[in-house]
């Protein structure tokens, strides 16, 4: 029988800052510029997870729906705008074209999961919906970020190529055609590439959280396997998403490229 999970005290976490710190001093010693970065980072990271984890602690203790949805939509329009703002170029209306994604592709791939595979009762018991939709947004902004800056990279660079096409009578979606293809392909390289190699480079953090905790291995997996399944389904439906609706802000009825509306960040 497994030993259950081991409790941190704050001189653990002191010594895990060290690694850091280390990390911090190899830079400098380097002339690297990342120290201040990494410090940033660091600091953010230990002080937004520290909030959080009390926001949790408080929404696990009510555990209503009234307060869990304003969370998530919380969550999600947090993820919306961080998809946005990685992207190298922009259009009038992105940011709601993320969040209207986000909505549809989470919401839908998080409550299968809960519902559907999972079996969780109520539907809106926070300890199953809050860490899924986390990991559904994390990976699925990447995705959409990844697919919205190639789409606009190559709407503005081949623009000439794009309209010439269009006036030799192309619909906007034959000229658009391979443009989206190949920015959805782009959102979605990371969470092909973590699939390749998961189990035998990478141990997710699903499962190695339920290895820690005490589970068995194998059951671990299982997780891991739907957690998986679940990221590649979001992000593939993220990306297209996304990528339908800047196409259509993007043409008009009358066939063709505003690319005006695309400008550099």
């Amino acid at each position: 029988m497994g030993a259950g999970p081991i409790e941190l005290s704050y001189v653990d976490l002191a010594v895990a800052t060290g690694l850091v710190v280390v990390a911090g001093v190899v830079s400098l010693a380097l002339q690297l510029g990342l120290a201040r970065r990494l410090a940033v980072a660091a600091t953010r990271t230990a002080i937004q997870l520290l909030i959080i984890g009390y926001v949790l602690k408080w929404v696990f203790k009510i555990d209503s729906p009234w307060v869990l949805l304003p969370v998530m939509g919380f969550m999600i329009f947090v993820a919306g705008r961080a998809a946005v703002e990685r992207t190298g170029r922009r259009y009038p209306g992105a940011m709601g074209d993320a969040f209207v994604t986000l909505v549809l592709c989470s919401l839908l791939t998080t409550f299968t999961v809960t519902e559907a595979v999972i079996g969780v009762t109520p539907w809106y018991t926070p300890q199953y919906v809050i860490p899924l939709l986390g990991m559904i947004l994390g990976n699925s902004l990447t995705g959409i970020s990844l697919c919205l800056d190639a789409l606009l990279e190559r709407f503005s660079e081949q623009q000439g190529l794009i309209e010439m096409e269009l006036a030799h009578g192309a619909t906007r979606w034959e000229a658009a055609r391979d443009v989206l293809r190949d920015a959805v392909r782009r959102g979605m390289i990371p969470i092909i590439n973590s699939m390749m190699v998961v189990g035998l480079v990478s141990l997710p953090g699903m499962m190695t959280g339920q290895i820690l905790a005490g589970n068995p291995p194998l059951q671990a997996v299982q997780y891991q396997i739907v957690v998986m399944f679940m990221l590649a389904g979001a992000t593939a439906l993220g990306c297209i998403g996304v990528a339908l609706l800047a196409y259509r802000r993007l043409f008009n009825a009358k066939h063709q490229l505003r690319a005006e509306l695309i400008s550099k960040v």
